[in-house]
């Protein structure tokens, strides 16, 4: 298996990559996390510790399809109330749990997600040789 991140000339760098060339491997997909322990009730109350849950949920998920964050190529963010402070927040935290691996990535604002309590809801995409 062999993946390849690009980041062409005439496009913005930043802490992702444009794109993910994927050959061989198994594909995981992993459904969007957010920051609920396993008896299902929210962690955190503010958004940095709701993002260090969902990385928590998200290396436990990945690790259940024998993966870990080396092998996500797509990642999708959904912020509720998103701000310039949250998204410097989420690239500290991102950047503690994924080190230098910068995958394909997407970070949407929405109004809500499925609790009131949540603040952010990340899912993957990762591929393992």
């Amino acid at each position: 298996m062999s993946v390849e991140f690009h980041n062409p000339a005439g496009l913005a760098a930043g802490s992702y990559s444009h794109t993910a060339v994927v050959s061989g491997g198994r594909t995981l997909y992993v459904s969007g996390q957010v920051a609920f322990d396993e008896s299902g009730k929210v962690v955190g109350a503010t958004f940095a510790e709701q993002a260090e849950r969902v990385f928590h949920n998200l290396r436990i998920a990945l690790a259940a399809g024998g993966a870990q964050f080396s092998d996500i190529v797509k990642m999708n963010v959904y912020v509720r109330d998103l701000t310039s402070e949250k998204v410097r927040c989420l690239r500290e935290i991102r950047g503690r749990h994924l080190g230098g691996h910068k995958p394909a990535s997407t970070l949407v604002a929405t109004p809500a997600l499925v609790h009131e309590d949540l603040m952010l809801e990340v899912e993957v995409v990762a591929v393992v040789g």
